[in-house]
């Protein structure tokens, strides 16, 4: 048995287009405004580009309850966005939408971040998804997180492999599968996070970037705000979980909710592990660095490296070895048909290479560059809403 509550919580990053074109459109604020949006509360909100809208959902028990909220969020942001004329798609990057053309958010953080940052701010032409598992706020739960991370930081990079959806930047393919992970590594406090001997150690390296203005203005409490420490996982204090940050935005329902049951169920075993007295093997920031990168440039079709075995092995076998690891504690979470999805990704594969079939077979018909990458656009428009309207 696991013993913390794990339950689960998913904040995803929507692109916001016109229907006809499939060009992104700056029209948040145009959504936010509207009395059914508001309605919803401070489960959707604006991000860094006015051409993004976020949503959260509440906290879930479970991977079914995940999914309800989920298809609610889908539906009626899109719903909304629809009656204005456009509509929602989920994926990394846009195929085809030009940095240079988007306009930021008016917000105080947003113009900090972009007068910070600059050009590398202006570049975020990104979308992202974070899956939040619940641990508590004691001192001994917030300790177990940072025990917990430290141990999942050897996933990370089979995560990502999973849900890659970005292969296209600024007209073309990328010939990588996740080049979103490439312009948001650009910013400062990304990638693999360190190891932490505790919760007072990872405290204490977010008390010295506060003192020394690495993370801006203090938050209302008093405390630096580690929110602007952008790792692909970090403890939050504040609800108490544990924020899974690496994975690409799932273009389907059914990936998002994989993805979310499967980083569930690897906290359930690593802690598992930890009440036998047991723990996974705690590997160098360098070695799971080459993995992630293997993971960006190659998603399903590279190998990762077995750093127990040290031998590189097919990412689709560690993919179904992953399950193997997991096959004791998925009923006990209730998950067992939603981590079990993982079969279906290795299969048909990840967004990005299903974007990449949709383009190559299009170019391969007669199309120009234009043509498929408008039918890539459809193609994600139509797996973004599936199952929701």
């Amino acid at each position: 048995m696991h013993t913390a509550p794990l339950t689960i919580g998913i904040e995803e990053e929507y692109q916001l287009i016109d229907l006809e074109t499939g060009n992104l459109v700056p029209v948040v604020q145009e959504l936010l405004s509207d009395e059914r949006i508001q309605q919803i509360g401070e489960q959707v909100k604006p991000e860094f580009l006015q051409s993004q809208i976020e949503v959260g959902s509440n906290i879930c028990r479970n991977a079914a309850e995940a999914r309800m909220e989920l298809v609610r969020l889908r539906r009626e942001v899109d719903d909304v966005a629809r009656q204005h004329g456009y509509g929602i798609i989920a994926a990394s990057t846009h195929p085809f939408a030009f940095w240079e053309e988007q306009e930021a958010n008016t917000g105080e953080r947003y113009q900090d971040l972009k007068e910070y940052m600059q050009e590398v701010a202006r570049q975020m032409l990104i979308y992202g998804m974070h899956v939040h598992v619940g641990f508590g706020t004691s001192r001994a739960q917030l300790d177990l997180i940072v025990d917990i991370q430290n141990q999942l930081r050897y996933f990370l990079p089979h995560i990502l492999a999973l849900s890659t959806s970005s292969p296209f930047w600024h007209g073309h393919p990328t010939g990588l599968k996740s080049y979103r992970s490439i312009i948001f590594e650009n910013l400062p406090r990304t990638g693999i996070p360190p190891i932490f001997s505790s919760y007072s150690d990872f405290d204490q390296l977010i008390d010295t970037f506060g003192r020394v203005g690495a993370l801006g203005k203090e938050r209302a409490d008093g405390k630096a705000d580690y929110t602007k420490i952008w790792w692909d996982s970090r403890p939050q204090e504040r609800f108490g979980t544990l924020e899974i940050r690496v994975c690409d935005v799932c273009t389907t329902i059914d990936e998002a909710v994989c993805i979310a049951a499967l980083i569930q169920a690897i906290c359930a075993k690593l802690i598992k592990l930890r009440n036998q007295n047991l723990s996974w093997r705690i590997y160098r920031n360098e070695l799971i660095a080459e993995n992630k990168w293997r993971a960006v440039r190659y998603g399903l079709d590279g190998k990762l490296v077995d750093y127990g075995k040290r031998e590189a092995v097919p990412m689709r076998f560690l993919a179904n070895e992953l399950l193997d690891l997991i096959d004791d504690v998925v009923d006990e979470l209730d998950s067992r048909e939603a981590v079990e999805y993982v079969r279906t990704i290795v299969d048909k594969g990840a967004s990005a290479d299903r974007q990449l079939e949709v383009y190559n077979r299009c170019k391969a018909n007669g199309a120009d560059s234009d043509e498929a990458l408008k039918a890539v656009v459809d193609h994600l428009r139509a797996e973004t809403i599936r199952g929701v309207h």
